[in-house]
């Protein structure tokens, strides 16, 4: 399930007009399941000085232990990115390509609430969510009396609600609270948010080649970060929703909502809920056209609106939105929010010491 994009202001008179387009779009170009969109695509115009404000937390003297979780070091070497067999036409899955990525390091973990808090109380960084006094919340995790306060919803997809006082302290809004979900991904982070908290810890997002090819774990042309069996023996690799999407989750893999960072086995290089959990940011701009040709640490257009988001997230099913796959991909603005999307960061070099 995608997060949906920052809610402008002009949200009434906006989504009359966005209402036919939207439903066009869950469907899918031929009504295919598992394509659906997350069902809320306005942003807030470009050009306001955010993306640009959230490089301000430079590196310098940033390389304490509280910025730095544990890092994988991800080898160099070819692998294919994309698939020849896209589940979802429209997201630009394909073609399948060759592409070359140097040695990195890669964060094992998505970024906890825990390590979020620290780089807040260093820094006293403000998220957009804050800042805009809202953020997107689906519908199910929300209390009757939050609900109750909510009028506006975007028709398409009614579990979206742009709830007051939602962000990555209360996860779905003033009445929550993240003390007990300290080890649980932060949500309600933009790009730019990402951004900010990555260079702040001397990191960087990683590209969406980078991004897969972790997710792969060193496998080829698989599905999944484990292999192309969703359940090996019964077990739960990955926390996507089961039952019916959205009225009946039944949380068959131990979590209605988001799950701790280290939960479910590691892929083949280490790394932790690479899908499914929290959707995860990529540095790249958003292109649905790719070059077949064999690439070497491509980073994606130089210019776009939208930033490539990857994994999927607890709110994924196949029959709605099937993107907890490695060559899955969707996307948001970069002051988008909600309360499924997180990010890790990625380095160029070894981690400083703990």
């Amino acid at each position: 399930m995608a997060a949906p994009s920052r809610l402008c202001r002009c949200l009434l008179p906006l989504l009359l007009a966005m209402a036919v387009a939207i439903a066009i779009a869950i469907a899918g170009p031929s009504g295919t399941p598992g394509t659906g969109d997350c069902g809320c695509s306005a942003s807030r115009a470009a050009g306001d000085g955010r993306e640009a404000a959230a490089w301000r937390y430079s590196a310098a003297g940033s390389r304490r232990s509280a910025g730095h979780g544990p890092m994988v070091a991800i080898p160099g070497g070819v692998f294919t990115m994309g698939t020849h067999e896209p589940e979802i036409q429209q997201d630009g899955e394909g073609p399948a390509r060759r592409v070359h990525i140097d040695s990195f390091y890669m964060d094992q973990y998505e970024v906890s609430n825990e390590e979020f808090e620290r780089f807040v109380s260093s820094t006293g960084y403000i998220t957009e969510a804050e800042k805009f006094g809202d953020s997107f919340v689906f519908e199910g995790m929300l209390s009757e009396a939050v609900k109750a306060d909510i009028h506006q919803a975007v028709a398409a997809a009614p579990w979206w609600l742009p709830v007051k006082g939602a962000s990555w302290k209360h996860p779905e809004g003033p009445d929550s609270s993240i003390s007990s979900r300290m080890d649980h991904p932060v949500l309600h982070v933009s790009w730019n948010d990402a951004v900010a908290f990555c260079t702040w810890a001397g990191k960087r997002l990683p590209t969406e080649a980078e991004w897969e090819y972790s997710c792969r774990g060193g496998l080829e042309n698989r599905l999944f970060p484990w292999g192309n069996k969703l359940q090996p023996k019964g077990q739960h690799y990955a926390n996507i929703w089961q039952g019916e999407f959205p009225t009946n989750n039944t949380a068959e893999d131990g979590y209605k909502g988001t799950a701790p960072v280290t939960a479910f086995p590691p892929n083949g290089y280490g790394l932790y809920n690479m899908v499914g959990n929290a959707w995860e940011w990529t540095s790249d701009w958003w292109a649905v056209h790719h070059s077949p040709q064999e690439a070497h640490n491509p980073k994606g257009p130089s210019s776009g609106t939208d930033r490539v988001k990857k994994g999927g997230s607890y709110m994924c099913h196949k029959s709605y939105c099937y993107r907890y796959r490695c060559a899955a991909r969707s996307q948001n603005t970069p002051d988008s929010s909600a309360s499924n999307l997180g990010f890790r960061c990625a380095a160029d070099t070894a981690p400083g010491p703990h």
